[in-house]
């Protein structure tokens, strides 16, 4: 079976090569382009084509890689928001990611932003580079004590559940479909509430749920001005959950105290890119020049184990799909 692997960086090359040693029948062409409609035809004479969150994989570029004999899409990621899933099951063809890689990783970095942005530690940290050991405006909250209000929990927001409870919070949750067992049984929620509540009582907010046309832009200005004073925000989850333009309004108002991001609404062109010689029209300049906003670039999930867990579903899922067998449980998206 021959998988061509688009937007390839080198630590996926590293974590599949490694992982390609169990499966002896499987050869993986790497290269560093990205899979859009205008590089659909470099798939010609391979059986599955591997993609990541930044591809676009719309209707043309399906059409594209079914005219070439391409009927298996693997993704090695969670999301799978980039393709056009209904228009690939008129086609006939197969899409699956890896539904959950290291969950903890997410949960850990997700406190990680909420600790720095709060405590401003990178700003201490180049205050001590340039030989500043002024503390002030590096104030932050004792976290002890406070409410944590995560906003879906599945896998990742359940990990993070259970930090903030190590942290000795209050938690709550608020999600469609709400895990009783958090509550019953790990005692890491304290009690589902609907978002309004959440918002009143919560001191720190995280983001968990699921992208869709109903969560689209959930974080606007009328759920800011519901929030706490002063609240902590953390989206670790999905860009298009957040307006971009609201949270900054919410940040210079002092309704949000301090915010940490790994995804923007905007971040399209420049996730996974060094475009550092460019010069750029950057929202994330806007954001970053406040002292209480920390961002990285979809790093949430980046740990070694993460990488290693991608590469085996990915490669599992493609063993299945050769010999026609049951898909990893919960891959499948059609």
């Amino acid at each position: 079976m021959k998988i061509l692997f688009y937007g390839t960086k080198s630590y996926d090359q590293i974590s599949f090569d490694r992982a390609l040693a169990d499966y002896p029948t499987i050869k993986i062409d790497y290269i560093d382009t990205e899979l859009t409609p205008m590089t659909a035809s470099l798939a010609r004479g391979y059986d599955a084509v591997c993609a990541f969150v930044n591809s676009d994989i719309s209707a043309l570029t399906l059409e594209i890689l079914r005219g070439f004999g391409i009927g298996l899409i693997l993704m090695r990621c969670a999301g799978f928001d980039a393709v056009n899933v209904d228009f690939a099951k008129t086609l006939g063809m197969r899409v699956v990611r890896v539904p959950a890689y290291s969950p903890e990783a997410i949960a850990e970095h997700a406190m990680g932003l909420a600790l720095c942005a709060n405590r401003r530690i990178h700003k201490g940290y180049i205050r001590v580079r340039e030989n500043d050991f002024d503390l002030s405006g590096l104030v932050g909250e004792t976290l002890y004590g406070k409410t944590a209000g995560i906003i879906g929990t599945g896998r990742i927001g359940a990990a993070l559940c259970r930090i903030c409870k190590g942290f000795g919070m209050t938690v709550l949750g608020s999600d469609l479909y709400p895990n009783q067992k958090l509550i019953d049984e790990e005692h890491v929620i304290d009690e589902y509430v609907d978002y309004d509540e959440l918002y009143r009582r919560s001191d720190l907010i995280s983001l968990h749920a699921f992208l869709n046309e109903e969560s689209h832009h959930m974080i606007n200005d009328e759920s800011i001005a519901k929030m706490k004073d002063g609240v902590i925000f953390i989206n670790t989850g999905r860009g298009g959950l957040v307006d971009t333009e609201a949270l900054i309004r919410g940040i210079i108002s002092g309704k949000i105290g301090a915010a940490g991001l790994d995804v923007y609404d905007e971040e399209g062109p420049n996730v996974y890119q060094n475009r550092s010689d460019q010069v750029i029209d950057s929202i994330t300049a806007r954001l970053c020049s406040f002292p209480n906003v920390v961002m990285t670039s979809h790093q949430a999930f980046f740990t070694h184990e993460a990488l290693h867990e991608i590469a085996q579903v990915t490669l599992e899922n493609a063993r299945a799909y050769e010999l026609g067998e049951d898909f990893v449980e919960k891959s499948v998206v059609c």
